[in-house]
């Protein structure tokens, strides 16, 4: 060990400052002890459904009828009570003693008579949409002229009439022998729109055709034009016996209507 003789003036009296400064401040300062709390995790908590039951709020939660019993739990309005119809009700549906015949007979008079306006509904309804198509449809007079009547006695051999027909012009021509002739040599090749002769006539002797020219619905000349069947004026076009345009602006054949014989002296056209 040391002695105090060993070390030297100046460094023992740094060394006893030392100690009587670090000895004065320890003894003044209180000793803190801080206790350890050992603290243990509890478990999760588990939801099941006897644990969740318990958060539900308890009272008068559910509604109840006087007819069904408990049918759903309210969770919001619970102050509202179900209403009570008793005194709008028949006293025979109050009573359980009394037969449920009058509600059976309500009921039979409820049907009988949805049934009776049902029937007299769709009654009242098909008269009028029947009226109401009625409406639309052609008149009378339109009727009437929608078919006629054409006696071919009048008409002489190689001659044209014309007839009113459903407001338009109507050619019926009763033609010769050379004029079928004639206009079955020609070769249907060469017209503007091909067709043959036979398949616009009925009969070989009389031709049908209403009189509007295919270009712009003018009314054609009969017995005029170069082919001696008809012309139109207006913008030049040539038809043949047949009806077939043959020159000229117009771009399709004189249309055929429907038509048939009645017998050897009548014709009935539409």
């Amino acid at each position: 060990m040391f002695s105090s003789k060993c070390i030297s003036p100046g460094f023992s009296r740094y060394l006893t400052a030392s100690t009587t400064h670090l000895a004065h401040y320890l003894k003044g300062a209180p000793a803190v002890v801080i206790p350890t709390v050992e603290t243990v995790p509890s478990p999760p908590e588990s939801f099941t459904n006897h644990s969740m039951s318990k958060l539900i709020p308890k009272g008068n939660l559910v509604a109840t009828t006087k007819h069904i019993g408990n049918t759903q739990v309210r969770f919001s309005h619970t102050d509202v009570s179900m209403p009570d119809f008793s005194s709008y009700r028949r006293q025979s549906s109050l009573d359980p003693n009394i037969p449920n015949s009058t509600e059976i007979n309500r009921r039979a008079f409820t049907y009988l008579m949805v049934a009776g306006m049902g029937v007299t509904g769709v009654h009242i309804g098909k008269n009028v949409v029947v009226d109401f198509l009625s409406t639309m449809s052609a008149s009378a007079d339109v009727l009437a002229l929608a078919k006629i009547e054409v006696d071919l006695t009048t008409i002489p051999e190689g001659k044209n009439m014309v007839f009113k027909w459903r407001g338009k012009p109507l050619f019926v021509r009763r033609r010769s022998a050379d004029e079928v002739e004639d206009v079955r040599n020609v070769d249907t090749a060469s017209l503007r729109d091909p067709e043959d002769d036979q398949a616009r006539v009925v009969k070989d002797d009389w031709l049908v055709v209403i009189g509007v020219c295919t270009h712009l619905g003018c009314v054609p000349i009969a017995n005029a034009g170069e082919f001696g069947g008809y012309y139109c004026p207006c913008h030049g076009s040539h038809y043949d016996v047949s009806g077939r345009i043959r020159k000229g602006p117009a771009p399709l054949n004189l249309e055929v209507p429907e038509y048939t014989f009645l017998d050897e002296n009548t014709m009935v056209v539409g």
